[in-house]
């Protein structure tokens, strides 16, 4: 029997990966370590049209680590308002357009309250197929730290 509850126990410092964990795998307790959790990457699909605002501080989108927009219907453009930075600190948002984007059909990625995307509160602009980017948040802003297109 453990000597403390889960929530009577101090809060970990930043982990490097060879810490024991407790697992339990198949009804059985097992010890593993945090280099052994495999990422898993799971893609929020995310339907996109002409005129649409979405706030990606929504709390459905609190785990969307990658964001895969499809666009429908006319073109025009739509907006993705970033979520706080200050609340998403250490996390990093990947988006991608599927083929169904082209010069007319534009997603803009926009920070808000006072947020910026690489130092300014200007939006950041899809509208390629197949387009990609990852952003990462210090705590303070949005960086974009990868590109693709």
């Amino acid at each position: 029997m453990a000597d403390k509850k889960i929530t009577q126990l101090n809060n970990a410092t930043a982990l490097v990966g060879t810490e024991i964990l407790v697992a339990v795998q198949n009804g059985e307790t097992k010890q593993t370590t945090v280099n052994k959790i495999k990422n898993t990457l799971v893609p929020y699909n995310l339907t996109v049209e002409a005129g649409q605002t979405i706030n990606l501080s929504s709390s459905i989108f609190d785990q969307a680590m990658l964001i895969k927009l499809t666009w429908s219907g006319a073109s025009g453009n739509m907006t993705l308002n970033l979520p706080s930075a200050s609340d998403n600190t250490n996390r990093a948002i990947r988006f991608i357009s599927n083929g169904g984007f082209n010069t007319n059909t534009r997603v803009y990625l926009t920070p808000i309250g006072g947020d910026t995307l690489d130092g300014t509160t200007n939006y950041y602009q899809i509208n390629k197929t197949y387009e990609g980017i990852k952003i990462w948040s210090d705590g303070s802003e949005w960086f974009i730290i990868q590109k693709k297109a």
